[in-house]
């Protein structure tokens, strides 16, 4: 089996038509989101045939627009000791996940493995239950990130594609969690713990072709010879390409849902020139800097470091931030570095960036593109904490890998 320091990496399979994902609210309150948002983001899942349902203090708020320790710990141990539940989805980020961390029985989280998606201060707990548990978790949208009218097919796309089995409805089969072997093929045997609560194994393998939104869609049956989204398939393992949106915007979208800057993506910029390969490691970077030294800050060593900030950095903080993470043990095992693009209030050009990266000889030898789609710049891609993903700038292109 495959192991992270002395833990098996645990995978969960995809979301199956009609399977429920439960909503926590581990950083900052339901209360803040509106409840046009709320409607429009719950009919989105709907639409994707799943049930959603939320955590008993998804709406509890206080002074600083969360809720206490021990009911946002509560809803997590709740959303994945209840069977019925297959993915938990955060509702938004904030400031505050790290305050949970010692306080979560992970135990709960390893002997009920469960989708967990979400971003920005959402990366303490991706990291966290990824180090703690081997689960692989999802740095990609909030619940309220489908709360967006115009713009949102890129995200709900990529989110599709990584965690949704949309032929199930087809076969009407329900989630289930699978423990990788050595060869990082999903490993399957009814005498294991690791087949599902629904003993059902999973054996078939899909055929992709492009849909709309530059995103492939599966078709049962058929095969794309000239499969344009490169999509490699290795036994019950995907590679999906991560592309470049057509499109990127910026605006407070949540204030207004019918005035939006829409801005022509010119791609990705590549800072450093090769080819990596490794364990996607990474999210939002002021988060994953609080994880330094502690229990919860998972090995870098054979990874591809991802990693994006908010409108709250700035050229010189993001500098210094990335100085911290080149300081930390195992940074030297570090294969490939991806970064998200920046919001405009952080005032980064690709000329300040490409001069940070230049000044800093560690990464001399290390491939570097930015402006990938991930983090607070819509659209975004969902990418698995754990997972294992690839790069190469020559293509300038990106891949993780996922479970058929």
């Amino acid at each position: 089996m495959e192991m992270i320091g002395k833990v098996n990496k645990i995978e969960c399979n995809k979301l199956k038509f009609g399977d429920e994902i439960r909503v926590i609210s581990p950083a900052r309150s339901m209360k803040i989101i509106t409840q046009e948002l709320r409607e429009i983001a719950k009919i989105r899942f709907e639409e994707m045939g799943l049930k959603v349902t939320f955590a008993k203090h998804v709406e509890e708020c206080d002074e600083f627009s969360s809720s206490s320790i021990e009911s946002r710990v509560e809803d997590i141990h709740e959303a994945f000791l209840d069977k019925n539940v297959k993915a938990v989805i955060t509702t938004i980020g904030g400031y505050n996940s790290n305050q949970l961390l010692k306080y979560i029985d992970y135990e709960i989280i390893k002997n009920n493995p469960k989708i967990f998606c979400g971003f920005s201060d959402i990366t303490a707990l991706c990291c966290a239950i990824y180090k703690k548990t081997g689960l692989i978790t999802y740095y990609g949208p909030h619940f309220s990130s489908f709360g967006m009218e115009k713009g949102i097919e890129y995200t709900r796309d990529y989110f599709k594609r990584c965690l949704l089995d949309e032929e199930s409805k087809v076969r009407g089969k329900s989630s289930q969690a699978v423990i990788e072997g050595a060869n990082g093929i999903g490993k399957f045997n009814s005498h294991e713990s690791i087949v599902g609560p629904d003993g059902i194994e999973k054996f078939s393998i899909q055929e992709s072709i492009d849909g709309p939104n530059n995103v492939g869609e599966f078709k049962k049956h058929e095969v794309c010879k000239n499969k344009v989204n490169r999509e490699t398939s290795n036994e019950n393992k995907t590679y999906i390409e991560i592309k470049p949106s057509e499109f990127w915007s910026d605006d407070p979208w949540y204030r207004d849902q019918e005035n939006r800057n829409f801005i022509p993506n010119d791609g990705y910029l590549v800072i450093n020139e090769g080819e990596a390969e490794g364990t996607l490691i990474g999210g939002n970077l002021c988060t994953f800097n609080l994880l330094h030294g502690t229990e919860y800050m998972p090995p870098l060593k054979d990874s591809i470091l991802f990693i994006e900030d908010d409108e709250l950095t700035n050229v010189e903080t993001f500098d210094r931030d990335l100085q911290s993470i080149i300081h930390q043990p195992g940074f030297e095992g570090v294969k490939g570095i991806l970064i998200g693009r920046f919001q405009n209030a952080t005032a980064m050009t690709n000329e300040k960036l490409i001069k940070i990266i230049k000044t800093k000889r560690e990464l001399n030898n290390i491939p570097v593109m930015a402006n990938v789609n991930f983090g607070h710049v819509t659209p975004i891609a969902t990418i698995p904490v754990g997972g294992w993903g690839r790069m190469s700038t020559g293509s300038k292109r990106i891949e993780v890998r996922m479970n058929n």
